[in-house]
């Protein structure tokens, strides 16, 4: 079979890893190089550098749905999509082509958390199950027919970046069944319940703001559901403090330290006293600094007294 695979991030690399140790006949699909890092060196997505590791051919568009798109995935003449984290729409053109359709990788249980950030979404909002989907892609945004799930408990201090690794390898496995069940003719699709959907946005840079009169339970997810991107943070007087990694505590703040206030010593660490209770500071960073416990930090920098905004 002739496979077109779209993918951009490291999530789908597995995804990529998987139908490359078989024997059908891929194509690569990738966003084109972009700038990264302070010195904005050009860097090819890692869907990119898998497929060259791996003798594949590899084809970059800004937009799949232009001509030369289209005329490039006619050339390969594929059978099917494989399409994980693209980062793309398709034209209905685009998706006409592939007389077995498009099989599409989601971050998510569908009908649940359709959209551009379903897993730190889950995260975020504190999900007790986190998983991926198959489903039939279609030009309505994860709408078409769900193939497969599979579901995977999510930690209570999981972080976005921890859940995004597992649920990748969990993806490629769900992808390469979904794969073998359309060969052999058992796939049934199953229509997603519209009464059932959500829906979660982009996340940006202002995402990760911390709400400090939130429950702490909130604050933590947050924490969790935007690292390591955007990474959460409050102020300390002018200088962004971004929390990396949160417990929750039993730890007492004084009676008379305000909602957002920091609290602790280089013995039992760093907390940050929340309106129903206590959270432990894991992991932070001061501006231009790097990552550090609470304790290393506090060696540093003395903030117990201070109060977050």
């Amino acid at each position: 079979m002739h496979i077109a695979f779209f993918g951009t991030p490291e999530f789908a690399v597995p995804t990529l890893r998987a139908l490359a140790a078989t024997d059908h006949t891929l194509a690569v699909f990738t966003q084109p190089d972009r700038p990264v890092g302070r010195k904005a060196v050009l860097t090819p997505p890692p869907v990119k550098a898998t497929a060259l590791e791996l003798g594949l051919p590899v084809y970059q568009f800004e937009k799949i749905r232009s001509p030369e798109g289209c005329d490039a995935i006619r050339a390969f003449s594929p059978d099917l999509y494989a399409v994980v984290a693209f980062g793309q729409l398709f034209s209905e053109e685009n998706l006409s082509i592939p007389p077995l359709g498009a099989i599409n990788v989601h971050g998510s249980l569908l009908p649940l958390y359709r959209g551009a950030s379903p897993m730190q979404q889950t995260v975020i909002d504190g999900q007790k199950m986190a998983g991926v989907s198959t489903m039939k892609l279609v030009k309505r945004m994860d709408a078409g027919d769900v193939l497969l799930r599979a579901e995977t408990p999510l930690g209570e201090n999981e972080t976005y970046g921890e859940l995004s690794m597992r649920l990748a390898d969990l993806g490629a496995e769900l992808f390469m069944k979904t794969l073998d069940a359309l060969e052999r003719g058992e796939l049934h699709p199953e229509p997603q319940n519209e009464e059932e959907a959500t829906y979660c946005k982009m996340l940006t840079r202002d995402s990760g703001k911390i709400d400090l009169a939130a429950p702490r339970l909130v604050v933590h997810n947050l924490i969790r559901g935007t690292n390591p991107w955007p990474g959460a943070y409050a102020l300390l007087g002018e200088e962004k403090l971004k929390l990396w990694r949160t417990v929750l505590s039993d730890a007492e703040p004084p009676a008379d330290l305000p909602v957002g206030g920091l609290f602790g010593d280089q013995k039992r660490g760093l907390f940050l006293r929340c309106i129903d209770g206590t959270l432990e500071i894991t992991e932070l960073q001061a501006p231009g600094g790097k990552k550090l416990d609470g304790k290393s930090f506090l060696r540093g920098k003395n903030i117990a007294g201070s109060v977050l905004s």
